[in-house]
Order: structure tokens, then sequence, then C-alpha cells
């Protein structure tokens, strides 16, 4: 090859020092003459100038050295004796001749699936080529073809190259080459080995076969070919290599970048790279707002600009799990007595909505204030039209036909035709949405490019078009009218708590792709006209929406050049474990999962039991979401429908709270005392129970949400025996236990056992759900899966009355019950990051405390979960000064603290989010989230410390 093309350098690799010393002696046989005297090149250099000899375990030489290779070159053997031992001998030049000779042809087994086809090797080399070859470099590689052409390419096509067969014949099999390893493969799997009787056998036989045919003296022979290989994306391949090399190894095999759809492998190896940068480089994912990640909100608003010349930013853009929740939540938050809905948007909307005939009422206001109408409309343009025209409806959620999508036309009749009536549109446009570098011709694209979005109408749009997870949705709602966004974004987070993250990472990645393709442009936008349109009264938002609107504690939005710390939210910004993701990134990385890999529920059921004794049997349906929020307010719509009271203890979980008010439910809060820890008691419940109608009882446990408390499993069975008394629907929220980190002498909860002891007065209704989220258990914030458990069929059959729940994605529960059975094989890795993170948490708990205390405030002492709660006692009451972020540098307002502002002060005085006592429902107790990354809990400490500067010294 160096005489021949003239490379700057040739390296030569082995393993065995006798080759490398007999090719370096080869190397001056043939760079000198016979006088021997250099020989020199048409370049005036020689030999031994571009070339040079390395003992090296394949390409560790080149990888030690930082060198970059434009070719490898390989003829690797295949293991077909694997002898685990002979690596760990001691390899000298004055090795036996046998050793010598074993390591040159055969090695131990290399820890990849390959290995079971005496492939791991050469695996192993491929991979190793993938970190030091060039981005346009080339892999050549001669294959023995006894595994089967199939398996041979298949190697190389998993890890993201095209492969081009450069040459193929048969050779003999090498008469020193045992394959009764092979036959013995053959007989434990499914796999065959292809050899071929003499070199002029057509037809292929298995390994065997050839076995016995050379035993009897016949000759057998193999195929050889010659492959070369290119990565496809070789960038983006080699962070996602270098990633598993980096302590997940042992997900490689299931590694899978071979598509025969260019455009699939266009869309998955950028994301999979994205992925292992973000799982590689951060040790804990971020918070972000409920409206979704501003990256994300960014990228779409970019992607509008450039390809569409739509001029939004992130805060036109609300994120959705998908669009039916974007629908039924914009209806939810209007609640109008007659909304027109196209016919094919209605299958996830709850039933009652499609069966309510209450139309004659529909001229009178506030008789029917709870009940939404819809009527089914045809999709046609003109026909809805005069659907609107007739009934008047109060919002309009349509799409647009494909024949009427190109053109603006019928957009802008359906704007004037709303507007005229007074009715909100909520236009679809999922179906003409082209996530493409040339998307077609779009209406309203044309038309937002030119003029803004009038008031009463807002753009929804589900992202469900990517070549790789059909099933992988996420939408988002446009809106120019910023009461309305912030609204979208207060419901969003309470009726769905929030959008999954990678599945906004997911797509984020493509519309980042799209836009990288795109140059800038360098022409100004073109001015929109703003037409003067005379207004008219539209429906505003429900009553009890704008309720908790105002008065809810919900998400404070990041403030312009400056970050708060965030002991406000439910959420864990702990270091993400690696069995964590690396199931993550597996989910992802795998290609065609079998049913039972993402089948989750018989790890659900194992989970229930060995952790709270839950009773499980054949009439027990499980039930999954994108997480347990989600699934909570589908329960109180079940309690809305059998006219049943919500029973919240005073020491809950403010948004659940907050979500039952958004949704007409019928509340009671059961009186709690600080000598109990704010916990529900049998005196307190009976108090409360024998007063209120068909009783619903909440109860977060074991681990209390959000004083950290825990219910024993006494005080669990004398509430649920209360409950039983009176026929109460129990809901137990489990979604904040798993991590209990001071509660000895608790024992865990046998609810089966509970159960069984109940007297014989039960009423009927009585029953217990048990609701729970694996976010904690899991030991992350993003990967998140609620699930719901019922035990009785005409719950069963409410609760699927209403069908909009968004599910969990297929990579989820693929990765949930990968990790659940860790934790059911008691795996040391996650065992020991299960037993590091309540360290953490028992450590931050004690510190929290003690920082606290020691500046005015009464703690009630944690002993599980994330969350801390303390009284501002020294406070209370005072007046202080504070500056207001909102109104300038040089304003200030003097305030006297209490609960409704306690929590606007310490936000103002420091940057730092906690609840107060109107969140937690325990009068003049804040909440704080002490799960924090460590660096943002230092800074939460020092914040506690500043307020008392400003409001007490």
């Amino acid at each position: 090859m160096a005489d021949k093309w003239l490379p700057a350098k040739i390296y030569g690799l082995d393993i065995n020092p006798r080759a490398i010393k007999v090719s370096w002696i080869n190397l001056y046989l043939n760079a000198l003459d016979e006088n021997g005297h250099l020989i020199y090149d048409e370049e005036n250099k020689t030999l031994l100038d571009r070339v040079e000899f390395h003992e090296s375990d394949l390409l560790s030489y080149c990888r030690q050295n930082g060198i970059q290779l434009e070719r490898i070159v390989g003829c690797i053997p295949q293991i077909l004796n694997p002898n685990p031992d002979a690596m760990t001998k001691m390899i000298t030049e004055n090795a036996s001749e046998e050793f010598l000779h074993s390591l040159s042809n055969y090695c131990a087994l290399q820890g990849f699936v390959e290995d079971q086809f005496g492939l791991g090797l050469i695996a192993r080399a491929v991979e190793e080529g993938i970190s030091v070859i060039k981005p346009n470099g080339i892999m050549i590689f001669n294959m023995g073809g006894r595994p089967g052409q199939a398996v041979c390419k298949r190697l190389f096509e998993r890890r993201g190259f095209r492969i081009t067969k450069l040459w193929q014949t048969k050779i003999i099999q090498a008469g020193d080459t045992d394959i009764a390893a092979l036959v013995e493969i053959e007989k434990n799997s499914p796999h065959r080995f292809e050899f071929f009787m003499g070199l002029s056998g057509e037809q292929p036989i298995c390994a065997r076969t050839a076995w016995a045919y050379g035993k009897s003296g016949g000759s057998i022979s193999h195929a050889l070919s010659v492959y070369s290989c290119q990565l496809r994306q070789p960038n983006q391949v080699k962070v996602i290599f270098e990633f598993l090399k980096n302590g997940f190894q042992e997900i490689s095999s299931s590694l899978d970048l071979s598509f025969e759809d260019d455009s699939v492998a266009d869309e998955k190896i950028p994301f999979l790279a994205y992925l292992a940068s973000i799982l590689k480089d951060g040790s804990y994912f971020p918070y972000e707002p409920p409206a979704g990640s501003k990256r994300f909100r960014n990228l779409i608003a970019g992607f509008l600009k450039t390809y569409h010349h739509v001029p939004l930013t992130a805060t036109n853009i609300v994120i959705f799990p998908s669009r039916n929740a974007a629908i039924e939540n914009a209806l939810r938050l209007f609640s109008p007595r007659l909304a027109i809905v196209d016919e094919h948007l209605t299958r996830h909307l709850p039933s009652q909505w499609l069966t309510s005939l209450a139309l004659e009422n529909m001229g009178t206001n506030g008789s029917l204030d709870d009940t939404i109408t819809v009527i089914e409309a045809p999709r046609q343009s003109d026909l809805l039209i005069e659907l609107i025209k007739k009934l008047k409806p109060q919002v309009v959620v349509t799409g647009i036909a494909i024949f009427e999508a190109v053109t603006s036309s019928a957009f802008v009749h359906l704007l004037d035709t709303t507007r005229d009536v007074g009715s909100r549109l909520f236009l679809d446009i999922s179906d003409h949405f082209e996530l493409s570098s040339l998307p077609g011709s779009n209406g309203v694209m044309k038309y937002l490019s030119g003029s803004p979005l009038p008031s009463h109408a807002a753009i929804i749009c589900g992202l469900v078009k990517n070549k790789v997870y059909p099933d992988l949705e996420v939408a988002f709602v446009i809106s120019e009218e910023e009461s309305l966004f912030n609204a979208l974004s207060k419901t969003v987070e309470l009726l769905e708590g929030n959008t999954a993250l990678i599945s906004q990472y997911y797509y984020g990645c493509i519309f980042h792709e799209l836009l990288a393709f795109q140059l800038a442009s360098r022409r100004a936008p073109s001015e929109r006209s703003c037409e003067n349109v005379k207004s008219i009264d539209m429906i505003g938002f429900a009553k009890s929406a704008v309720s908790v609107l105002n008065n809810a504690e919900l998400a404070i939005d990041e403030v312009e050049n400056g970050s708060l710390i965030h002991m406000d939210v439910d959420q864990i910004f702990l270091p993400v474990p690696s069995p964590v993701k690396a199931a993550i990134f597996e989910s992802f990385a795998r290609q065609n999962m079998s049913e039972s890999e993402i089948d989750v529920t018989p790890s659900i059921k194992n989970f229930v039991k060995s952790n709270y004794g839950f009773p499980i049997d054949s009439r027990t349906e499980f039930i999954y979401a994108d997480n347990s929020k989600a699934i909570f307010n589908k329960l109180v719509l079940c309690c809305n429908k059998e006219g049943g009271t919500l029973c919240f203890p005073a020491g809950s979980n403010g948004n659940y709270v907050s979500s039952a008010t958004f949704l007409k439910a019928d509340t009671v809060t059961v009186p709690t005392d600080a000598s109990a820890g704010f916990k529900f008691t049998e005196k307190t419940l009976t108090g409360v129970l024998g007063t209120v109608k068909n009783p619903w009882v909440y109860i977060s446990g074991p681990t209390i949400n959000p004083t950290g408390l825990v219910y024993s499993n006494k005080e669990i069975g004398e509430i649920l025996g209360t409950c039983a008394r009176f026929g109460a629907r129990v809901i137990i929220d489990t979604s904040s236990s798993g991590l209990e980190f001071d509660c000895k002498g608790w024992g865990g909860w046998d609810l089966e056992g509970c159960l069984s002891n109940l007297n014989s007065s039960i009423k009927p209704s009585f029953c217990v759900s048990l609701l729970g989220g694996l976010s904690l258990k899991m030991l992350n914030g993003v990967l998140r899966l609620g699930f719901l458990i019922l035990n009785q069929t005409v719950l069963v059959d409410s609760f699927y009355s209403y069908p909009g729940l968004s599910k969990p994605h297929s990579t989820v529960r693929y990765a949930t019950k990968k990790l659940l059975d860790l934790r059911e094989q008691k795996s040391s890795t996650l065992s020991d990051a299960i037993v590091e993170h309540t360290q953490i948490l028992r450590s931050r708990s004690t510190r929290l405390k003690e920082v606290l205390e020691k500046n005015g405030w009464d703690v009630l002492e944690s002993c599980a979960g994330l969350s801390v709660v303390a009284k501002p006692s020294a406070y209370l009451k005072k007046t202080i000064k504070i500056k207001l972020s909102s109104k300038g540098d040089a304003a200030t307002t003097e305030i006297t603290l209490d609960d409704s502002n306690i929590r606007n002060a310490i936000l103002e005085a420091t940057g730092l989010c906690i609840n107060s006592g109107s969140w937690t429902g325990i009068p003049g107790y804040c909440r704080f989230n002490i799960a924090l990354e460590e660096n943002d809990f230092k800074k939460a400490l020092d914040c506690i410390l500043k307020f008392r500067q400003v409001a007490l010294d």
C-alpha cells in the first residue's frame, strides 16, 4: 500500500510482539535495495518514512496517541474457540510458539452481542475505529463468511455504517481450525453458520454438517468477503459511541443504527447523538416551565419564522402532551355551554359532552355553567360556517380540509364568521404541518406571515409526523393574545403537570436540524398588516378557572437576565444515576421492541405488592399516563360524575387542590393538627365524613406531600377503617413516596392486611384506588410514568368515560420496566444510587432545618420525600420594604408580611421560589423542595439568610 499509493503514514498494528519484529524486518527488506541503500520514491521519501509498526491491542496505539486515520484496513480473526483466560496471560515476545499462535488467531470474549457468532473481536475493532476514523474515512475489512453474510453485514450496519461489498471468494477452511465451538452454538441457538462442500459448492451447509463432512475426509470451505464501510453521519455516530464507552458499554448491544430509509436515519441518529450528549454532560435534568422548554418553544418559533415567515416568539407558544389534551384543556378553560368540534377531533373528548342535549337552555346564562355540550361538525368549511351561523357556539374547534388548506381563504372565512358570532376559534393544522426542509404550501401560515392572529383565535398543532416513532406526540398552541397564552400555560400545569421533556428534546432536535439546514435570512421581515376590526364580546374563562388562575400558587416565570431558585416544584434535581441514563438511552436506541419488553404491568404488580402490600386480583385494572397528575384529574371528574365531595387534609399538595377547584369539584378541607404532624386522624375524619355526601378521601402516603412525614401501617389501617364505615372512596397517592430517609421502625405498609381486618359493616361504595408516579422511584425528574390501580368495576367504567389521557410512550415503558426489574433484582448500582439519594435528602433536611431555625422559622422535621415545611414565625406581621423587579430598579413597596404575600416577598427580595401556607393548606406553613442541584441548594440557603437581613436586621 505504501509503495503503490504513497500515503503520508501507515501504521501497522498487532498485539503479537513477535509479529511486530517480523514486520519491521520485512519493512527494511523492502525499503533497501540489494546493496543496502534506501530506495526513494517519486516524492523523495522511503518506505521507512511512510510505514511504522507498533505493538497494539487493536487500535489502542492510535487512540492513546490521538491519531486520526483516513483508512482502516483490518484482517481480524474470528473467535472460533473463545478462551476467556487468554488475555490474562503475560504477553511477551518470549512466550511459547503455541501461545503466540493462539494469540494471533483467537481471543477472549469481547462483551459484544457478536461474540455468539465469533465476531466479537471484529466488533470491538469497528467500535474503536469509529473513535479514530476521520469523518469521511473508510474502513475496509476482510470477513470470513462462516457466521453468514447477513450477520457479517449487520455487524457494520447496526453501528451506523453504509457498506459496499468490494470482493468475494471462497477459501478452504484451515485444517488447524476446530469448528466444534460453532457446532455447540448451533446446538444452543436457532442460528446456522455457513460453510460449503469444497470450493465449487453453491448450497450452504451448517456447522454441524460441515464438521461431520470434514471429519470424514471431506474438504469444506467458507466465503471470504471484503467490505468497504463508511459512517453515514460520522460526527453524530462518534458522539454516540463516545457516550457508550464512558460507562455504558453494556447497552451497546441494544444499539441499532441500521435503516432501510435514509430519512429515518437522518432523524434518529442526530437525536441519539443529542440525547447522548445530554446524558453524558448533564448530571440532572433542569427545571422547565409548564408552558414547555424555552429552548423548544424558541426552536418552533424559529422554524415558523425561517420557513413560513411568521414572526412569532416563545411567548406565543404553549406546549401540550398531545393535540387531544390541548383541545380538552382549552374547552375546560372556557367551559362553553355549546361548542362545535370537528368530527375527526371528538374521539377523545368525554362521552358526556357528546351526549348532552341541553340545547334548549342555550340562551340562559349561568344555569348550565357546569355543562359542556359538543356538537360534531363536518370539516368542509362552507358546511361548518353554516352550522356556526345557525347555532352560534361559544367555542369552535376544527381542522381544515386538505383541498382548502393550500390557500388562506377558508381560514379567513372562518376567522370572520367566528368573530361575527362571538365564537372563540381553535384551528387544528396538525394534518398539514410538515417537518421538512421543503414544507408544502400552507394557507394558515400564509395568512400569519402577513397578519397577526386575531385575539379570538388560536392555532393547535400536534406533532405526529416524525419518521421514527409514529406514536410519539407533542402538541403546541399558538396565541398572540397574552392573556390566553398565560391562561393556557397555567391550564397545562394544572391539568397535565407538564409535557414529557424527552419528547420535547426529540422534536426540538428535528427543528434544530431543519434550522441548521437554512442560512439566516438577510432580509428584514415583511410588515404584517393590522386590520381595525370591531371588537365583539367573546366568552371569557370559566368562573372556576378564573378563581384558580388568579389565586392559585402556580409556576413562576423565569425573569429576564436572571435565574430563579425553584424550591416550589415537585421535581427531583439530584444527579441521575447511570442505570437510569442507560435505560433512557437504550429505550430510544432499540428497534423492534417486543410487546413483553414494554409491558410494565407485571413489574408494577410486583412493585406495589412489595412496597405497599396492595391487593390485586383478576378484576384489577391498571391505567397508565404520562404522569400521575393527569390521572388524578380524571379521578376528580369521576368524583364529580358521582356527585361526590373530595376531602383533602389541611396539609396537601396545593396543585392538586387547585386542580380540583378548576374542575369544579366540591371540596372539603379536613382539619389537621400540628401535634399529629398535620395528618389525617380517625377523630378528624369522622367529624367531617359524617357531614358530607358521597365522600372521596385523598391521602398522600406513605410519604406525605408536603410535610415529609410518613403514615405508619397502623395509622393507615385506622384511616381506612374510618373511610369504610362511611363508604368513602379512597385515593391513596404514592407518587411522593419511595425516598424515606429517617423512618426507624416504620416497617412499610401492608394494605391487604389492613383491608382484610375491616369488619363486615363496610358500606358497598367503599373502595381503595392506588395512584402513583415513578419519577422519584426512578431517581430522576424526566422519566415519568403515572399509574392508577382500580379494584371496582363501576369506577373503572366511570374512569374510561374520560378518555383523553396522554399515554406514556413505548420508550418510557421500556425504560421503566427495565429499572423496576433492576430494583426487584436488587441491582447494586441502582441500590447504591437509592442509598446515596436518601443520604443526600437526609443531609439536606438537616441543613435546611438548621438554617431556617437560625433565621426565625419554626420547622416541622421531615423524615421522607422531597419537602420540608416551616412557619416564618419571626416574620409574620412584620412590615418591610422590598424592591419590585417588575416596576424598575428604583421602585419599592412597603408590605406587612402574612400568608398571602410571604411567597412574593421572598421572591422579590432574593429570587427564591417557595410555596406559602395557601399552597400547603396549613396556615402559616411554607413548603421547600430540598431535592435541588447542589449549587442551587446552597444558593437557596443563602437566599434564606438574605431575606432575614432584608426583613429582620
